[in-house]
């Protein structure tokens, strides 16, 4: 009973009291020649999440500059990028390595609401 307590007054502390913590959305992203999918990713402003990148081909990059976030994605691998969003919009996302012809198209949207 004394250790629950001292525990519940620690997470208070943090404020990280089961009542107010937030897991994070995990959100998975494959990367294939020449496509994300899926191609568009919906958000919520203020709630945390991670984006899981895979990839079975090459290695590519993930970027989406209008939100700061940027991985590289490496075959038999998980990358992830944790974050919350804090502004809303419609943010582009691109690969950034040069993964073949084709790789120019490969974009998607990340919409935070």
């Amino acid at each position: 009973m004394r250790r629950r307590a001292l525990l519940g007054g620690l997470l208070a502390l943090m404020g990280m009291s089961g009542a107010s913590a937030q897991r994070p959305r995990v959100v998975a992203i494959a990367a294939r020649r020449f496509a994300f999918l899926p191609g568009e990713v919906r958000l919520q402003a203020g709630v945390p999440v991670i984006l899981e990148f895979t990839t079975a081909d090459v290695v590519m990059g993930f970027s989406a500059p209008g939100l700061n976030l940027r991985a590289d994605i490496v075959p038999g691998q998980v990358a992830q990028l944790a974050f919350t969003p804090q502004k809303t919009g419609a943010f582009e996302y691109l690969c950034d390595i040069f993964c073949g012809d084709g790789h120019e198209k490969m974009t998607g949207t990340i919409r935070v609401i």
